[in-house]
């Protein structure tokens, strides 16, 4: 493969040798995760970190893009397959278990779990070793995209951290669909990008998809909940 013409298009969008140099954590391999990962492959990511506890099951193939033929797999080994048909020279470590401290992430965590109390947990490992956190949260067509690289971003995120008895009913993928995944994905990549060339990137973002609506900055919790009730009011 010409790695020269691979990346003409991204030439001056993403700094391939600084994009290299970095060890790239993806913690949960599910609907944004795997997306996440995919795109890091294909943006020229060159050392990735995969953790998933989980097996492939078939709504999996609806919403989160896997195969058929990866019914039973590890999501890990699956998605890393997937990144080596998109470029062999990619390292990717895969973890088959729940994040554990002891599996020292990357510069670079990008959360994509399914609960606030996972979250918590994780973020009280790495918050101290990582220089780019990025935590992608979806229920239906609402997304919120949280990202801490600096003292006032780390201290706002921890304010998103709330017990998980307050959290909306329902788990990330209770409801969901590739295409918002997606979109998840591309937002958290694009700020991910916006970090590696020092431009400032929005610690709290939120896009509802059915209300054709988007904010960026300091969210309230309040307005998260409206967003969530308003597209739930709307489906039905």
């Amino acid at each position: 493969m010409n790695t020269t013409d691979r990346f003409s298009r991204q030439r001056g969008l993403v700094p391939l040798d600084k994009l290299k140099e970095l060890k790239v954590t993806v913690i949960g391999i599910g609907a944004i995760g795997r997306q996440v990962a995919i795109q890091l492959a294909s943006v020229g990511a060159q050392q990735l970190q995969l953790i998933d506890f989980d097996i492939v099951e078939p709504t999996n193939t609806t919403t989160q893009g896997y195969l058929q033929s990866d019914l039973g797999r590890s999501k890990v080994e699956a998605t890393a397959e997937h990144i080596q048909r998109i470029d062999p020279g990619i390292q990717v470590v895969t973890v088959l278990d729940r994040y554990r401290p002891q599996q020292q992430p990357g510069d670079v965590v990008f959360c994509c779990v399914d609960s606030i109390s996972s979250r918590s947990a994780i973020w009280k490992s790495v918050k101290d070793q990582t220089r780019f956190w990025c935590d992608g949260r979806m229920l239906g067509e609402v997304i919120r995209i949280l990202t801490a690289t600096d003292l006032p971003s780390q201290a706002h995120y921890t304010t998103t951290l709330f017990p998980q008895s307050q959290a909306q009913t329902g788990t990330c993928t209770t409801q969901s669909t590739i295409y918002t995944a997606n979109l998840a994905a591309g937002l958290m990549m694009h700020q991910f990008t916006r970090w590696i060339r020092r431009i400032p990137v929005e610690n709290d973002t939120v896009m509802n998809l059915l209300a054709s609506e988007m904010s960026c900055g300091i969210v309230t919790i309040g307005t998260i909940k409206n967003n969530l009730q308003e597209a739930t009011q709307r489906s039905n």
